[in-house]
Order: C-alpha cells, then sequence, then structure tokens
C-alpha cells in the first residue's frame, strides 16, 4: 500500500536514526564554533587564556639538608678552632707574665720545689706565708696568685712554698712551687704562683705546704 492512499498508516521513524542525524548536527555546531573561536581571536575579536608557564627555579631560595649539615659540621670545626686559638692565646700570656717575673723568683720555684720533695706533711711555715689573689687584668688573665713570705724568726732562714690548683671538685689540676732565699729577720719577699690552666673550669689556689729551711 502507498502511504499517499488514503487510509495508509505511515512508518514510524527509528530511533537510531533520529540520535544519529542530532550527533551529526552537534558536531558540525561544535567545529563551526571551534572555526569562529579561531578567527575571532586572529583577529583580536576574543580573548583566550593564555597557556600557563612553568615556574623559574633560578628564582627558588634554600639549602638542602646536606648543605645544612655541612654547614653545621663546619661551624663545629670553627668552635673548636676558636677554642683552641683561646687555649694557645692563655697559654702564650702566660709565659708572657712568667717571663716578666724575675730569673731570682724562677729559680727559687725550682729550688723550692727539689726541697719540699723531702718534706713530709705541711712544712714548719705556713704560719710564714699567706696569699692573695691578683687581679687577671695584671696577668694578662692568667690566675694567679701573690705570697708573702715574711721571716717571723730572729734568724736569717729561706722558704719553701708549694701551691695547688684545684677544681670544683677538690681534685688538684696543677701544682706550683715557690721561694725566697737567705730572708734576714723580719725580712719579706713576694714571689708569684700562677697557673696555665685554661680559665674554664674555674680552678682555686690552696697553699699546700710552707718549709723553713
Amino acid at each position: 500500500m502507498n502511504a499517499d492512499e488514503p487510509g495508509a498508516e505511515s512508518e514510524p521513524r527509528r530511533p537510531g536514526a533520529v540520535l544519529a542525524a542530532t550527533s551529526v548536527a552537534l558536531a558540525a555546531l561544535g567545529a563551526a564554533s571551534l572555526v569562529s573561536c579561531t578567527n575571532n581571536n586572529d583577529n583580536g575579536g576574543g580573548t583566550v587564556s593564555p597557556r600557563p608557564t612553568p615556574p623559574n627555579t633560578a628564582s627558588f631560595w634554600g639549602t638542602p639538608p646536606s648543605a645544612l649539615a655541612s654547614l653545621a659540621q663546619s661551624a663545629e670545626a670553627s668552635a673548636r678552632a676558636s677554642e683552641s686559638a683561646a687555649e694557645s692565646s692563655l697559654s702564650a700570656r702566660a709565659s708572657e707574665f712568667e717571663a716578666s717575673v724575675s730569673a731570682d723568683t724562677a729559680r727559687n720555684a725550682t729550688t723550692a720545689e727539689n726541697e719540699l720533695k723531702h718534706v713530709q706533711g705541711r712544712g714548719n711555715a705556713l704560719s710564714d706565708v699567706s696569699m692573695s689573689g691578683m687581679p687577671r687584668t695584671q696577668t694578662g688573665g692568667v690566675l694567679a696568685v701573690l705570697l708573702t713570705i715574711t721571716n717571723n724568726t730572729d734568724q736569717k732562714a729561706s722558704y719553701a712554698v708549694q701551691v695547688d690548683f684545684e677544681d670544683a671538685e677538690g681534685r688538684v689540676v696543677e701544682t706550683r712551687y715557690a721561694g725566697a732565699q737567705n730572708l734576714a729577720p723580719g725580712q719579706k719577699e713576694q714571689p708569684i704562683a700562677f697557673s696555665r690552666q685554661p680559665a674554664e673550669p674555674k680552678l682555686t689556689p690552696r697553699l699546700v705546704k710552707a718549709q723553713r729551711y
């Protein structure tokens, strides 16, 4: 039967055909829009966001962990060098201070050390010796004590003195000697005993022995 004939029923359209036609139409519309945007951009008529650019790593700052470790090691080595330099400087100042002391004082110290090797106990002349600290500004930063040895007898006498420098626990860190030779009755002499140890830990001088001979 012909569709134009009266009473003939029209055949229904297939859904697949309708979808296909719609897809073709949308694709054509999209292509037209893309061409239009491209043309407008070429003519300056549209705005398109620029493509993002990668960051400039040359402007970054910071130190990687390995470099930090190296920096810490350098700082530690520098601190050790500074401490060693400070100790060397103290030793040099002690030498200068010792050189400023008279040759007789140094010789008397050697004689006193030899004399005290044979002395038992604290000696027989502690009452003839007194001790006082010296300002570090006068000693180049060196710990030093001024000994005052007075011959309180009625005869000529010589003296040997031992001074120990102790730490906070009472341990002897250093021992120094001083002496005086052939003092007349009532005469006094003031030798110096000093330490060559670093400023820290702090040490305390103690009069240990004093022998009259």
